[in-house]
């Protein structure tokens, strides 16, 4: 349903974002080939905030709508986050992995939507 491929923020972050509809008519978020640090109190956000490239991660997610994924899994590797019921992808353009104790995302993908 959507892809993006992730950017570094404030840490070195690199893989692939895919927003997939699952047999169940729920909508998964995957992350593929993760490779960023590891960090305090880390969450996977769906985003309305564009990304941009360049920033430190500082101010760039906070003020917007989200829709959190939940607390990152790992910081390596693939994982899969079922989104809550009702998540309206229209509303939303990118994916951060949030660090919440600090407001600073680590990295973030834009998406493209594949409809």
């Amino acid at each position: 349903m959507a892809t993006g491929a992730l950017i570094s923020h404030e840490h070195a972050t690199t893989g692939d974002v895919r927003i997939l509809r699952a047999a169940d008519g729920s909508l998964v978020l995957r992350l593929e080939n993760l490779d960023t640090s590891n960090g305090p109190d880390l969450r996977v956000w769906l985003t309305d905030a564009p990304v941009i490239p360049g920033k430190a991660g500082w101010s760039v997610f906070d003020d917007g709508a989200y829709v959190s994924a939940g607390k990152l899994k790992g910081n390596k590797g693939s994982q899969n986050y079922t989104l809550p019921a009702g998540t309206d992808l229209a509303r939303y353009s990118s994916v951060t992995i949030w660090c919440d104790r600090f407001n600073v995302s680590f990295g973030a993908a834009e998406l493209a939507k594949t409809l």
